[in-house]
């Protein structure tokens, strides 16, 4: 690991401490970004794909596209009767779908001798990330998008947990103030 020059060369030091671990999670960040952003454009490939195979238009009667449907989103102030809206109740009943296919892989039975199948439960749940995604995108969100209100979220959530949060105490202004 390279550091700079003026760096402090004592190793147990706080400041290094610090800036080892703000380095790493940096560093770590961004890897988690790219790939984020990778997995948002094969999920936009794939739905692009589908559109065109399904012969799925637009209200202009062109192949519709995740950049359309993106672009509208980003429009607000939208209705009932926008593409949007159609394609969130219809990615939104896949991925729900999606989670009662991984519920029927659990096992209630607590006397049973029956085992998980956690090579299925890892694609059902790869699956929903599927539909997330293209939830995700449908509402105008990309990868850095949710990554910075994913982090503001977290925030809130944590702060939460320090008030101990409860309906008496909840506040959605907390989550109004996320951009």
């Amino acid at each position: 690991m390279h550091f700079p020059a003026d760096f402090p060369a004592l190793t147990r030091s706080p400041k290094l401490l610090c800036y080892l671990y703000f380095t790493t999670l940096d560093q770590d960040s961004l890897m988690a970004a790219d790939k984020l952003d990778q997995l948002f454009a094969l999920q936009s490939e794939l739905n692009d794909r589908i559109f065109v195979k399904k012969d799925i238009r637009d209200n202009a009667g062109k192949t519709l596209t995740m950049a359309t449907l993106i672009a509208e989103a980003q429009k607000g102030e939208l209705g009932p009767n926008t593409k949007v809206n159609e394609w969130l109740g219809k990615y939104l009943q896949a991925m729900d779908d999606e989670s009662r296919e991984l519920k029927e892989e659990l096992l209630w039975k607590w006397w049973s001798k029956d085992h998980l199948d956690m090579q299925n439960i890892r694609v059902e749940i790869i699956d929903q990330l599927h539909f997330w995604m293209s939830l995700a995108m449908t509402a105008g969100l990309d990868a850095e998008s949710v990554f910075k209100i994913y982090m503001q979220k977290n925030a809130v959530n944590h702060a939460r947990q320090e008030n101990d949060y409860s309906k008496a105490n909840k506040n959605e202004a907390e989550n109004k103030a996320i951009a």
